[in-house]
């Protein structure tokens, strides 16, 4: 047996310390990269095509590749992505962003839908919190 090869597993540790995968299905990358709260949530929105992966419909048990580009619709916002990286464990928002890359088109609309939103809505935000006197 050789003590100096290399350990049998692919995984690679480029982000921190998150461990990556050669491969990973599509809803626990959404779950690990906080999309979605819980994989449920994740599978669901998979299932019913509001998640496509280079244009196309799937199923939550595809396994996702880095190059892949996704299309996730969340409200009434979608976010165009490119997978830079995978995990299969949840890791802290920042080394997410890391994994992925949004485009700024995407970037962009969603932008756009929100400065929409806010001028259909005619309310703009209160700077503070009202006082006792102002209530």
């Amino acid at each position: 047996m050789d003590v100096d090869s290399e350990p049998a597993s692919p995984a690679t540790e480029p982000a921190g310390n998150a461990p990556t995968a050669d491969r990973v299905r599509i809803d626990k990358w959404l779950w690990a990269t906080r999309f979605f709260k819980t994989r449920a949530l994740a599978a669901q929105a998979v299932s019913d095509g509001k998640v496509q992966v280079n244009g196309a419909r799937i199923r939550s048990s595809r396994d996702l590749h880095p190059g892949d580009s996704l299309s996730i619709r969340r409200g009434p916002c979608e976010y165009v992505i490119v997978v830079r990286g995978l995990t299969k464990r949840r890791v802290p928002a920042v080394e997410a962003a890391q994994l992925y890359e949004e485009t700024a088109e995407s970037r962009a609309a969603r932008e756009r839908v929100a400065a929409e939103r806010r001028a259909r809505d005619g309310v703009a935000a209160p700077a503070h919190r009202p006082d006792k006197h102002q209530r």
